[in-house]
């Protein structure tokens, strides 16, 4: 056998830059196995990886290898080890326990008559079969090359599923910030999968785009990492000159100032076009050669929309954001009709997030409702301003008067098709209905009552004891929480009471954070 391995005369070529390795897992038990398969593979290399060999000696050992290494490309198995049928349990191990599809396993035997090769095939999920007395050295690169080429293109496939999984799951959900990240990411790694570089990528954009406004916008120079994969994940929000080194900025400042596409050794930096900042550089490392035509068309068209697609969603966040700010501006607007200054619809909102939260309600939940809160007394609007900023008791009918507040809130917010807007209705509605029925304007009672409403009731409440009215002095935390105790299932939902005494400490803190003008 030794004749058979031939290698090549030495020559004045360079040597291949090695980045990486391939890891291949011999199990023999025969050690003079391991040498030689070792010897006729130490010069391999593919798309600039040589080769990393891990030993086993038995199928016991080959099993806690395989599970300890699951990247591994290839494994060369030996059947007949310490029984007849070892080789094939590993096989099975491998597939039907480990639920490794991607390793591809050649089996290697001696004694080919203790295994048919048709019967091995049909039975075990393998990959190719050779005797070992067929299996020469040039035999033996060839099926490595192979054996490699498909390892390298199942990843390929797995890699471009995992990204179209990622993008498709994000289409869903789009214009989130959450969703966006995702669908960036895995935009990153559909790409670097079809390009067949490693999976080191790496978006940055101007402060502006990665939503840091605080910065100076007018500096294209002032890059933040917006997302990230390989040695660069969890990076987001870093400024990009503390994640390069020197070498690395120097690119991207020669494709930030061309703005073009830089290709350099293997690595590649690329200019996202940008209409309204002053765009982003998308890098990918691991290039595995020459970029062709196409791939080089590949990455120009997403540098192109990559940008533009993202900016679409911050667009999307700013008119949300604006209705946001509408909604508080006009409900403090509402506030100051009443002599009520400053924060109170913003710690309103505030606290019923995080009581909402406490409650069990789901993000999405807790949010709407605390844009919607600000809106909780916006019918004060048509209540007449004698009665709206009386500072004595109201009479019988001036009471009934105050309380179509709730309704006039109702019916100016009812017929929106906005999910906030309804919520506002149903919150203006609810948040003086009591626990016990006594409330108005339609005696609700328990949960019958909209937990936007019971939420809200509470909120409010908390807050205008914890503040000076024009109508009383702001009491004492002592006295707000014995008062609040006092009214658990009359009132107020007692499960809301009890969520509220648990953290009244953090309510506290908002009402710190967001103080009246006058105080």
């Amino acid at each position: 056998m030794s004749d058979d391995f031939l290698f090549a005369e030495e020559t004045d070529q360079l040597e291949p830059i090695i980045n990486g390795s391939w890891k291949i897992l011999i199990v023999d038990d025969e050690p003079e196995v391991h040498a030689v398969t070792k010897l006729a593979l130490s010069d391999f290399t593919f798309q600039g990886k040589n080769l990393t060999f891990l030993s086993a000696y038995s199928g016991a050992e080959a099993k806690k290898l395989i599970a300890e290494h699951p990247d591994a490309a290839i494994i060369l198995l030996d059947v007949v080890m310490e029984t007849d049928d070892a080789g094939l349990l590993v096989a099975s191990y491998v597939r039907e326990e480990l639920h490794n599809e991607h390793v591809r396993i050649i089996l290697r035997t001696g004694q080919p008559g203790q295994a048919p090769e048709r019967q091995v095939i049909i039975n075990y999920d393998i990959n190719d079969y050779k005797s070992k007395t067929e299996l020469t050295a040039q035999k033996l690169f060839t099926v490595i090359m192979s054996s490699l080429r498909s390892y390298r293109d199942i990843l390929s496939l797995e890699q471009s599923r995992q990204g179209l999984e990622k993008i498709i799951n994000a289409s869903a959900d789009l214009f989130t910030s959450h969703s966006m990240e995702q669908f960036i990411d895995g935009v990153l790694q559909q790409l670097t999968s079809i390009l067949g570089c490693n999976e080191d990528a790496l978006l940055v954009s101007s402060s502006l785009v990665a939503g840091n406004i605080s910065g100076d916008v007018s500096d294209p120079h002032r890059l933040v990492v917006f997302a990230g994969q390989g040695e660069f994940e969890r990076k987001e929000g870093k400024p990009v000159q503390d994640v390069l080194a020197p070498e690395l900025m120097d690119a991207f400042e020669v494709a930030l100032n061309s703005r073009g596409i830089v290709y350099r050794d293997n690595y590649l930096v690329a200019y996202c076009t940008s209409k309204f900042t002053h765009g982003s550089l998308l890098y990918i490392s691991g290039l595995p050669g020459v970029m062709t035509e196409n791939q080089k068309k590949l990455i120009e068209l997403f540098s192109q929309n990559v940008q533009i697609a993202y900016e679409n969603v911050q667009l999307q966040h700013e008119v949300e954001d604006t209705q946001r700010e509408i909604v508080y501006r006009l409900s403090e607007a509402v506030e100051h009709r009443s002599i009520e200054t400053g924060n109170h619809v913003k710690r309103v909102a505030f606290i019923c997030y995080d009581l909402a939260k406490a409650y069990g309600l789901t993000e999405e939940e807790a949010e709407r409702l605390m844009f919607a809160a600000p809106l909780h007394d916006v019918g004060k609007v048509g209540i007449p301003d004698g009665i709206l900023n009386k500072p004595s008791k109201l009479q019988d009918h001036e009471w009934e008067v105050m309380k179509t507040h709730s309704s006039i809130g109702y019916n100016i917010l009812k017929d929106s098709k906005r999910s906030i807007i309804q919520a506002g209705a149903i919150i203006a509605l609810d948040h003086h209905e009591k626990w016990d029925g006594s409330g108005y304007p339609s005696g609700k009672k328990g949960e019958d009552i909209h937990i936007y409403g019971r939420i809200a009731a509470l909120a409010d409440v908390y807050d205008a004891l914890r503040h000076r009215r024009c109508y009383k002095s702001a009491w004492e935390l002592e006295q707000v929480k014995t008062w609040i105790e006092s009214e658990s299932g009359k009132q107020f939902d007692p499960k809301l009471v009890e969520i509220f005494n648990n953290r009244v400490d953090k309510l506290e803190a908002i009402l710190q954070k967001y103080p009246d003008s006058d105080e």
